[in-house]
């Protein structure tokens, strides 16, 4: 990308001359950096010390831990340490407003209303001066005065300076290292320009698994991304998932996933090859064939017994702690997996009745790379698909962004969030979980509550504003293993993502439920 200032006839064409700077005008572009930084950090600063918010504090028992961690609570007031908006959630009681929530907001990053007035479809809302949230105004969005921001003349000019000078040195710096990096770059395109995801940690060769002479026969299951169809190799049944040639970065991300090194488990689902189609240029990945298909399609269909409930479970959570796994075996390494797109429908039902992960074209490999330019494409990668996957699946702190992605941790932990939805699937389709009664038809999580298709809007307010999850039903209390498996959902799908299970400790739990509690 280039940038004309003024008049470029009267710019030389010296390379050498437009990268370099004099000795004389660095040392002074470096002291005037240093001394706008300075200021800047020192008003901003001053700045927050002096504009803290105070919100009006109402916090239910259940959710009064996440709010407390914003501000400070004195009585009913709250003043706010990273946030300039407060928060309010009022439920609608036969026409009148009943307190929810009123807090420090940890979610919404700006809130450009002074009062609280209601915002989207919810009655909530976030606004900007203090103790706003105390009272909700049910103005039209449209009715809304303008909000407009004042500074002083001093501010403003400590502004332009911490601003502008910094931007103005990093532009000139950015040109001189791109001219560098470009060069950099046409080294190795020649070798990865195929493969954006390459492990530039690990430039070992890979067995290639390629595939020519297979039969695609039928249509069995449509994602996001690919079209799954059964088909013939080797006189054997398989699964056939084609990528459209447009979403070669979603087949080459799976593909990656399943040639990791030690990537043979029960659990997740035999990969056999892949393979390139000539006449339209899409990618296909070829699978062991499922006999049951989905996960989801097969709770539909079947209802199960604590048997077969206890074998789904115990499989389904044994692949998935294999795939977070960090395995070393004679100078092997298979680096840790996060799935990122766990749902019933993203996991394979096989011939014995266990469950096999699968679709990993969201998935992210863990590696531990000391390389920084795979480690920024690998951040930016996961930023640009953060809307991808299913969103009644994703954990909370997925939902709103609120993540740090330089962490590994928050990617497994969102995959434990979802692995316990999935668990509540299975056990509420299992018959001997409702003591002879009618078992519930099978439902997405969040189904009942919302609906099948809610909107990210309505999950963040129903499952992290609110915190809330789906239904329990009330007689497992009376069951021998009902305690259990509620205490096994809250600890997996709790708000706070350090306090999840780990995947290793959901299989001990599954694994130490009896399978004698029913005859």
């Amino acid at each position: 990308m280039h940038a004309n200032v003024g008049n470029s006839s009267h710019i030389p064409r010296n390379d050498t001359y437009s990268l370099a700077l004099g000795s004389e005008s660095t040392i002074m572009l470096q002291w005037l950096l240093v001394l706008a930084l300075q200021c800047g950090f020192t008003c901003t600063s001053h700045q927050s010390l002096l504009q803290k918010r105070q919100c009006v504090f109402q916090v239910s028992h259940k959710n009064i831990r996440r709010y407390t961690a914003a501000g400070n609570v004195s009585g009913s007031v709250q003043v706010c340490e990273n946030s300039t908006c407060c928060l309010g959630i009022f439920r609608n009681i036969t026409g009148e407003l009943k307190v929810e929530t009123l807090a420090c907001n940890v979610v919404e990053k700006s809130c450009p209303d002074p009062t609280c007035k209601k915002l989207r479809n919810f009655i909530t809302c976030v606004c900007n001066s203090d103790l706003c949230n105390g009272n909700i105004t049910l103005t039209p969005k449209s009715e809304d005065p303008p909000h407009t921001i004042s500074y002083s003349a001093g501010v403003t000019a400590v502004m332009v300076v911490a601003v502008i000078l910094p931007v103005a040195g990093f532009a000139l710096t950015a040109i001189k290292w791109r001219s560098i990096r470009k060069e950099k770059k046409g080294d190795l395109q020649s070798s990865f320009h195929d493969d954006p995801l390459q492990p530039l940690s690990s430039r070992e060769a890979k067995t290639e698994n390629y595939i020519t002479d297979i039969e695609i026969q039928q249509v069995v299951g449509e994602g996001h991304f690919a079209t799954v169809f059964q088909g013939k190799y080797q006189d054997s049944k398989v699964a056939v998932k084609v990528y459209p040639a447009g979403w070669k970065q979603k087949f080459t991300t799976e593909k990656e996933v399943y040639e990791l090194p030690l990537m043979r488990h029960g659990g997740i689902i035999h990969f056999l090859g892949t393979g390139w189609k000539s006449d339209d240029g899409s990618w296909f990945i070829v699978l062991r064939y499922a006999e049951y298909g989905s996960l989801h399609s097969f709770l539909h269909k079947h209802t199960t017994s604590w048997i077969q409930t206890l074998k789904l479970c115990q499989s389904l959570s044994q692949g998935l702690s294999y795939l977070h796994s960090d395995l070393h075996s004679h100078d092997v390494h298979k680096p840790p997996v996060a799935h990122r797109d766990l749902s019933s429908s993203n996991v394979l039902i096989k011939a014995d009745g266990t469950c096999a992960l699968c679709d990993f074209g969201c998935s992210t490999i863990l590696r531990s790379c000391s390389d920084g330019d795979f480690w920024q494409h690998h951040i930016q990668n996961m930023k640009d698909h953060a809307q991808f996957g299913t969103l009644n699946y994703m954990s909370p702190e997925i939902l709103e962004g609120s993540v740090n992605l330089r962490s590994h941790l928050f990617l497994m932990q969102g995959d434990i969030y979802s692995l316990s939805l999935v668990l509540w699937e299975i056990w509420m389709r299992c018959s001997d979980l409702f003591e002879g009664a009618i078992v519930p038809q099978h439902l997405l999580p969040y189904e009942l509550e919302l609906d099948a298709n809610a909107t990210r809007e309505r999950l963040i307010l129903y499952v992290s504003k609110m915190d809330k999850r789906p239904s329990i039903p009330e007689h497992w209390d009376r069951l021998p293993q009902g305690p259990v498996l509620k205490e096994l959902l809250t600890d997996c799908w709790d708000l706070d993502m350090d306090a999840r299970l780990t995947a290793p400790c959901v299989v001990d739990r599954l694994m130490s439920l009896k399978s004698s509690y029913f005859p």
